[in-house]
């Protein structure tokens, strides 16, 4: 564990922030900060390349793309949709994970995933799959629109049908369908774990987590939610935090703080990986607005379970959120409490954690909070180093160099913070709502808003606008970084961007 790199360095991005620390710096150095998007052909979407400038590659996507990039042995995955099907046999709605040559933006394979019957409840149609996959190694490990984790041969089936489970014929059917035969351009998959069949897990809306590898474990969020009533939690004792082992996909261990029957809306935030006083710790936000130090290693107790070992939680919501003039506010008051949806940075013992709201929830008051690692307990009054009441409702991971942090929040507010004060140092409107995080590169953030233009920014103490880009359609992915690329989902495109 100790030897696991928290910073970025040039090269993959095999996972959602690059590194553990998920903090979003790339060491990419040389990227463009300017390029032409492209025309499309027709009527259709996908783009001429031939009418692009500083653009590697583009390949079509579905018509969502709400999860992230990933690259790492030479592959390039992300989550979309199924409503421009790679292959005929697979029709109708589904969750779908691309995979592409990095080299020149061939398609491999497809992970097809039948939709849950319950529609928006459970499994929203025609999101698709937004939880950006995790490659290590030979394997990828994903989150699915089933609530489920899958883990994945990197080639594919192109290789053969590796691992013990071999029943993908079946599965991209759906239960009690006749089954579709798996070929070349199919995933392959080795083992699949089912958080609503095997821990009572209730989604709602969609499943999303970033699957984090530490050494031979991985942790997931298990996105436990309430239901379409906003107020009834089904499975106030699930987790919301688990661990696997990522050899077979045996449970190991999961969290007993009780989050899941505290959670205000969902629990979405992906988990982190740090090092504090020289010892692993694993962040969680949780559902419930509270920020969590996990023991990565976990304790047996006496009914034979086994537990992650809670070190400390902190509110990341200030106390006026909570309470005012002596009742207590309401989810869903644009001036109370939200939960933690955008993934916490750990770095240098600290951690870096806003508070934010299903963007369906529209904008209200929020929170950046430095937390200050190395305590232990509740540590709400004593372990703030800091707080940002000027960054509002926010799902967007911080990127952090030297003493300056930049953020965004859902408003279209993108900020500079002094690392040691809090203190905002420039903000800069990005005309319409932000689902995006700032990629800090080469000196450089860029940061897509949603309505398809990506704002490139000096990453200096003083603000300076470089350019920016229209794309002319949604964006609501994180920009990524790697092997000399940028990376830029559309929602309906993939683009490789890079110098020529």
């Amino acid at each position: 564990m100790v030897l696991l790199p928290l910073t970025a360095r040039a090269g993959d991005w095999p996972q959602w922030g690059g590194t553990a620390s998920r903090n979003m710096v790339s060491a990419e150095k040389g990227l463009p900060d300017s390029w032409e998007p492209g025309k499309t052909k027709g009527d259709t979407d996908e783009i001429d390349l031939a009418t692009t400038k500083n653009v590697k590659w583009v390949v079509k996507l579905g018509s969502a793309a709400y999860g992230n990039t990933t690259v790492g042995g030479g592959k390039v995955l992300i989550g979309t949709n199924n409503e421009t099907p790679r292959d005929p046999k697979h029709k109708g709605d589904r969750g779908v994970v691309m995979c592409f040559e990095e080299a020149t933006g061939k398609f491999l394979w497809q992970l097809v995933v039948p939709k849950l019957g319950a529609g928006k409840v459970s499994d929203f149609e025609n999101v698709g799959i937004c939880s950006p996959p995790t490659i290590d190694g030979d394997r990828v490990y994903l989150v699915t629109n089933r609530c489920e984790v899958l883990c994945l041969d990197l080639n594919g089936m192109a290789n053969g049908n590796d691992g013990p489970f071999k029943e993908e014929a079946q599965y991209m059917a759906g239960p009690g369908n006749a089954p579709i035969e798996a070929g070349p351009t199919d995933a392959d998959i080795i083992w699949r774990y089912d958080m609503r069949d095997q821990l009572g897990v209730f989604p709602y809306n969609m499943t999303s987590s970033a699957v984090l590898v530490v050494g031979d474990k991985l942790f997931v969020t298990t996105s436990n939610s309430i239901d379409w009533t906003n107020k009834h939690i089904p499975s106030p004792g699930a987790p919301a935090l688990i661990c696997l082992d990522k050899k077979s996909g045996q449970l190991l261990g999961q969290e007993a703080s009780g989050i899941s029957a505290r959670t205000f809306h969902s629990n979405w935030c992906s988990p982190a990986y740090g090092m504090v006083n020289g010892k692993g710790m694993v962040v969680l936000g949780g559902g419930d607005g509270f920020c969590y130090g996990f023991d990565p290693e976990p304790v047996k107790q006496a009914d034979g379970t086994s537990i992650l070992k809670e070190i400390w939680r902190c509110d990341c919501n200030p106390p006026a959120y909570r309470m005012a003039g002596g009742k207590r506010l309401e989810y869903g008051n644009t001036k109370g409490p939200s939960e933690v949806l955008a993934t916490p940075v750990i770095l240098n013992g600290k951690v870096y954690a806003s508070v934010g709201q299903d963007p369906s929830n529209g904008e209200g008051v929020g929170a950046l909070t430095c937390i200050n690692a190395s305590g232990t307990g509740n540590i709400s009054a004593t372990g703030k180093v800091w707080t940002c009441e000027k960054v509002g409702r926010s799902i967007s991971t911080v990127a952090i160099v030297d003493d300056l942090l930049f953020t965004a929040d859902y408003s279209g507010n993108l900020y500079c913070i002094d690392t040691a004060s809090g203190k905002v140092n420039w903000q800069h409107d990005a005309e319409a709502h932000l689902w995006a995080s700032p990629l800090v590169v080469d000196g450089k953030i860029y940061i897509a808003n949603e309505s398809g233009v990506m704002f490139i920014l000096a990453a200096a103490k003083e603000k300076k606008v470089i350019g920016q880009v229209d794309f002319s359609t949604a964006v609501y992915s994180t920009a990524v970084a790697a092997n000399g690329a940028l990376y830029v989902a559309t929602e309906k495109n993939l683009y490789a961007i890079a110098k020529k």
